[in-house]
């Protein structure tokens, strides 16, 4: 397999190696529309795993017992009896003796999202983003807590290397790779070998990677910016901007680490390299810590958190959901994605049934809500007399 060190671009001496971001601040406006696409996935990922835990024992049911060690596993919020007692339309309680199972409805959804991952047409696609993803790394390799990371942002199945990797072998091996963090080998995953034919990043697709050829031809590729409405840059910063959108691209398919790390070229290689791991996510988005992680590994240190500063106009960092969450901004209009995913179709039906209330419930709160209007019609009908005895 020809490393990904040997894949480094030949960098005409023209390249900018020097930095020359103006001293601006760059505010932090807020996107409704996106903070709302993060906002409406609450509790989702952890209800998918609470069901996948209740699916993986053979009776399909799970004993309050068991699954009230699971809080800290799965990261609820709350106790897993008050989380699943949250969502009456996800999860049943049963008792003697208490147990925890699917309703028909969210058994009826997760039938249908495992035809998708079961699908060949899926699992080819899976297969070639998460090799694609491999392919941005030095060695074409990673430790599999880092893919672990990832893994529901990449749409991978529940036990992806039994089910999927292993169908795969001319893709991937499971290997030991030594993790600088702990200076420890631990398992990971490696490319059997480099594909050339996927070493095409997504804005190069774009223009057509025969007619772009490391930009010989004179095409000039920029990265999409859409602000937030009411956002406004300062001149000298906007300067810069199209400046450095001027500079080559530099693919993130390729090593360009011998460009000097603080240099403009090299924020653009980074930034390259950031746009391109979220587009290959089914969601276009990612929690922070998970950017930061895997730019670790990559030897970026701090340069996933300076493109982030940098370049509000691609990428947006929304607050929500107990955690913070990069989105790419050109993936999504308002809060609907542009190009959805099987995937996020069938988390979209999770969350509208999350969101429902049961019947029974919807009759109490009916009930107190007219037991409520009527004791405000008494109320002031009593006030009304009493206000007509003191004329009196």
């Amino acid at each position: 397999m020809p490393p990904h060190t040997n894949n480094t671009t030949k960098l005409p001496h023209c390249y900018h190696q020097v930095r020359t971001f103006i001293n601006a601040r760059i505010k932090w406006v807020r996107d409704p529309y996106l903070d709302f696409a993060v906002q409406r996935e609450k509790d989702l990922k952890e209800a998918i795993s609470l069901k996948n835990q209740v699916l993986s024992t053979p009776s399909k049911t799970l004993p309050l017992s068991t699954a009230s060690l699971l809080k800290p596993h799965l990261n609820l919020p709350t106790t897993t009896s008050n989380f699943s007692l949250k969502y009456p339309s996800l999860f049943l309680h049963s008792q003697s003796p208490p147990h925890l199972k699917l309703t028909p409805q969210f058994l009826s959804i997760h039938k249908d999202e495992s035809s998708i991952h079961n699908s060949p047409t899926h699992r080819n696609d899976t297969v070639r983003r998460l090799t694609k993803l491999l392919m941005l790394t030095k060695a074409s390799k990673l430790p599999l807590y880092v893919i672990e990371r990832f893994k529901w942002d990449l749409g991978l199945p529940q036990n992806y290397i039994l089910t999927l990797l292993c169908d795969y072998p001319e893709y991937f091996n499971v290997c030991e790779v030594r993790d600088d963090r702990s200076g420890e080998e631990v398992l990971g995953l490696e490319l059997v070998k480099w594909r050339e034919e996927l070493a095409v990043s997504e804005l190069e697709r774009r223009v057509g990677k025969d007619c772009y050829l490391g930009g010989k031809t004179g095409v000039r590729i920029m990265f999409p910016m859409c602000l937030t409405k009411g956002f406004e840059l300062e001149k000298k910063v906007r300067d810069w901007i199209e400046e450095w959108q001027a500079l080559p691209y530099v693919s993130p398919y390729e090593n360009a680490f011998h460009l000097s790390p603080n240099s403009d070229q090299a924020e653009k290689w980074a930034v390259a390299v950031l746009h391109e791991l979220l587009w290959l996510l089914v969601s276009k988005k990612t929690e922070r810590e998970n950017v930061f992680c895997l730019g670790e590994y990559l030897g970026f240190e701090g340069r996933f958190k300076t493109a982030l500063v940098h370049h509000p106009g691609i990428f947006y960092l929304s607050n929500k959901i107990r955690t913070q969450t990069v989105v790419l901004r050109e993936a999504y209009r308002k809060d609907f994605l542009v190009e959805k995913h099987p995937l996020m179709g069938m988390r979209y039906r999770y969350i509208h049934l999350m969101n429902k209330v049961p019947k029974k419930k919807r009759r109490k709160q009916a009930v107190g809500l007219a037991s409520g209007a009527k004791r405000e019609v008494a109320s002031r009908s009593n006030g009304e007399r009493v206000e007509g005895k003191e004329e009196m």
